[in-house]
């Protein structure tokens, strides 16, 4: 399949002739009537329609820290899955929606890229089925009802300087980090501080990705932690009576979104929780969705491994009480050089000594892989500035030390660019795996940071400040020590500083708040300098998008 370099993605994806969603629909098995048709090539799956047993196996896409350079996880998802449609195995892609907020600003969207997309590709990276819009306004809402209680008596006795639940957007905003509501005299609200995490974020995303059904996301909903009384008692949005409310908000984007790739593979879209700021996984639903549909589960989850994959291990696979059966690890030659110190300007040189000092990320991530038990497959993603040299190394280098690793390139050439991935893969999918979570839910908060920043992050230890060590404390009071935890941590290095690329070793890890997320059933650990709510680029994506005269868009990576 040739490729015009000048093609942008949605210059290739409009070029190719989408299939109607019916059609994709009989290639996964779905009954007719489990679908409800958001146009020609969209449609939402009705799981409680969906017979059959959670039966395939599923594949993690993880990658290593991620560069200004690319590494191309999204990319790489897309491709395996198409390959093993290819080697006709019954596959269906798994993946998470992408947030308008990246989209707009400099990151890109999330339905791969080249010739191993996911279609339609400007409305899945634009408002899609409407499901981070539910989410938003679920979570809105219960601002305004909490607000409302206050305005109306505070019958709850609820502390306005103790409201702990944020409202959110689903774009990058600075400006509304911290805002002030309530003002305007008695008629408009108690006057108190507040501010706005981006959608993602929200902890109804990550119930929305973690629920199992219409009552465990109802049960959940419940259980949201929103702040407590003048009297330092936790009040839940069980005690606002709105559960129901929210559910009934949610109960149609909670069923999951069919697509298609280019190449005609069955994919579902749904759930988009961030990976440095949440758990980073597609929803449960999706998944096991998928696992009813297929024998073989390509998904992904964000960022690196200490990221999205540690939390797809301990939290997700956890919750949803499944394995992965197989782990890719996806890198390329540019960004191995950036974590060997080459300034992304100087990417296309070849330099050989900087993709030795540089691999030693990658060699964490795979040592980090096999912690859980699971064998990986690295997916060395090929760029054409990659020289021959360049990838001799690489291969010598994995050979040496005993990892499987394929070169894809699946970008240019599909399906076709990522059988030798999909053949390893197969491989790994017929042995025994000893898969494993990294601590046990009863272990200490310290102890379970503590083990993820020594096993997952290659650390030497963890301080935790005073307001963290506070929380901690009342966390343990009320007896919510016993669930996972959820690290909130920079992606661009192991450690929590972002400068320090490549493997650091000898650093500590600085917990500065712990967050109860009880919906979620999980404790968000903040550290370093994450924010909650991005900020917008000097230059951001959104400057070069538009809209033809037909509709069309335009400039939309």
């Amino acid at each position: 399949m040739a490729v015009t370099k000048t093609l942008s993605d949605i210059e290739i994806a409009n070029s190719v002739e989408i299939q109607p969603i019916t059609n994709i629909a009989k290639i996964a098995e779905i009954p007719e009537e489990s679908l409800e048709h958001y146009g020609k090539y969209k449609a939402k799956i009705d799981p409680l329609k969906i017979t059959g047993t959670e039966k395939g196996k599923v594949v993690l896409v993880t990658a290593i820290s991620p560069t200004p350079a690319g590494e191309g996880k999204s990319t790489v998802t897309v491709g395996l899955a198409d390959a093993l449609k290819r080697l006709n195995q019954k596959v269906m892609v798994a993946l998470r929606e992408p947030s308008l907020g990246p989209v707009m600003g400099i990151k890109g969207g999330a339905t791969g890229g080249g010739y191993a997309q996911v279609l339609p590709m400007d409305e899945i990276n634009l408002h899609f089925t409407g499901d981070f819009h539910a989410i938003t306004t679920a979570n809105n809402a219960l601002s305004a009802f909490i607000d409302n209680h206050i305005h109306q008596g505070n019958e709850l006795n609820i502390d306005p300087r103790r409201i702990i639940w944020k409202r959110v957007v689903d774009l990058n905003d600075r400006a509304l980090r911290k805002v002030v509501v309530g003002l305007g005299g008695p008629t408009q609200g108690m006057p108190r501080e507040d501010g706005f995490d981006i959608t993602v974020a929200s902890e109804i995303m990550a119930i929305f990705c973690l629920a199992t059904s219409i009552k465990d996301l109802k049960e959940r909903l419940a259980n949201i932690l929103i702040g407590y009384t003048f009297d330092r008692e936790p009040v839940f949005v069980r005690h606002l009576g709105v559960e129901g409310a929210l559910t009934l908000l949610l109960k149609d984007a909670l069923k999951p979104n069919l697509v298609q790739t280019i190449e005609g593979t069955p994919a579902i879209v749904h759930g988009g929780p961030f990976a440095n700021i949440a758990h980073g996984c597609n929803s449960i639903m999706a998944t096991q969705t998928a696992r009813k549909l297929a024998d073989i589960v390509v998904t992904e989850a964000g960022f690196g491994a200490d990221l999205g994959a540690e939390k797809f291990m301990n939290i997700k696979a956890r919750k949803g009480n499944f394995s992965p059966s197989a782990v890719v690890v996806v890198a390329t030659i540019r960004a191995l050089k950036m974590h060997g110190g080459v300034q992304k300007s100087d990417l296309s040189n070849e330099n050989v000594k900087a993709l030795q000092d540089g691999i030693v990320n990658l060699e964490k991530h795979i040592a980090t892989v096999r912690e859980f038990g699971v064998e990986p497959v690295v997916a060395l993603n090929r760029f054409i500035t990659d020289t021959e040299a360049e990838i001799e190394f690489v291969l010598d280098w994995a050979k040496n030390n005993g990892i499987r690793i394929a070169r894809t390139n699946v970008w240019e050439q599909g399906g076709l660019g990522g059988i030798e991935l999909a053949e390893q893969v197969l491989e790994v999918l017929e042995q025994p795996q000893n898969f494993n979570q990294l601590y046990e839910l009863t272990d200490s908060i310290e102890e379970k940071i503590n083990t993820i920043v020594q096993r997952v992050y290659g650390g030497q230890g963890v301080q935790f400040t005073d307001k963290a060590k506070k929380q901690i404390a009342q966390i343990e009071q009320f007896g919510w020590d016993v669930l996972p935890v959820c690290m909130a941590k920079t992606q661009y290095s192991l450690s929590d500083q972002p400068s320090l690329i490549g493997r650091p070793k000898g650093f500590t890890i600085t917990v500065r708040e712990v967050i109860p997320k009880l919906g979620a059933g999980f404790l968000v650990c903040l550290t370093g300098d994450i924010m909650t709510m991005p900020g917008l680029p000097k230059n951001p994506a959104a400057l070069r998008m538009d809209v033809d005269e037909n509709g069309n868009a335009v400039g939309l990576f």
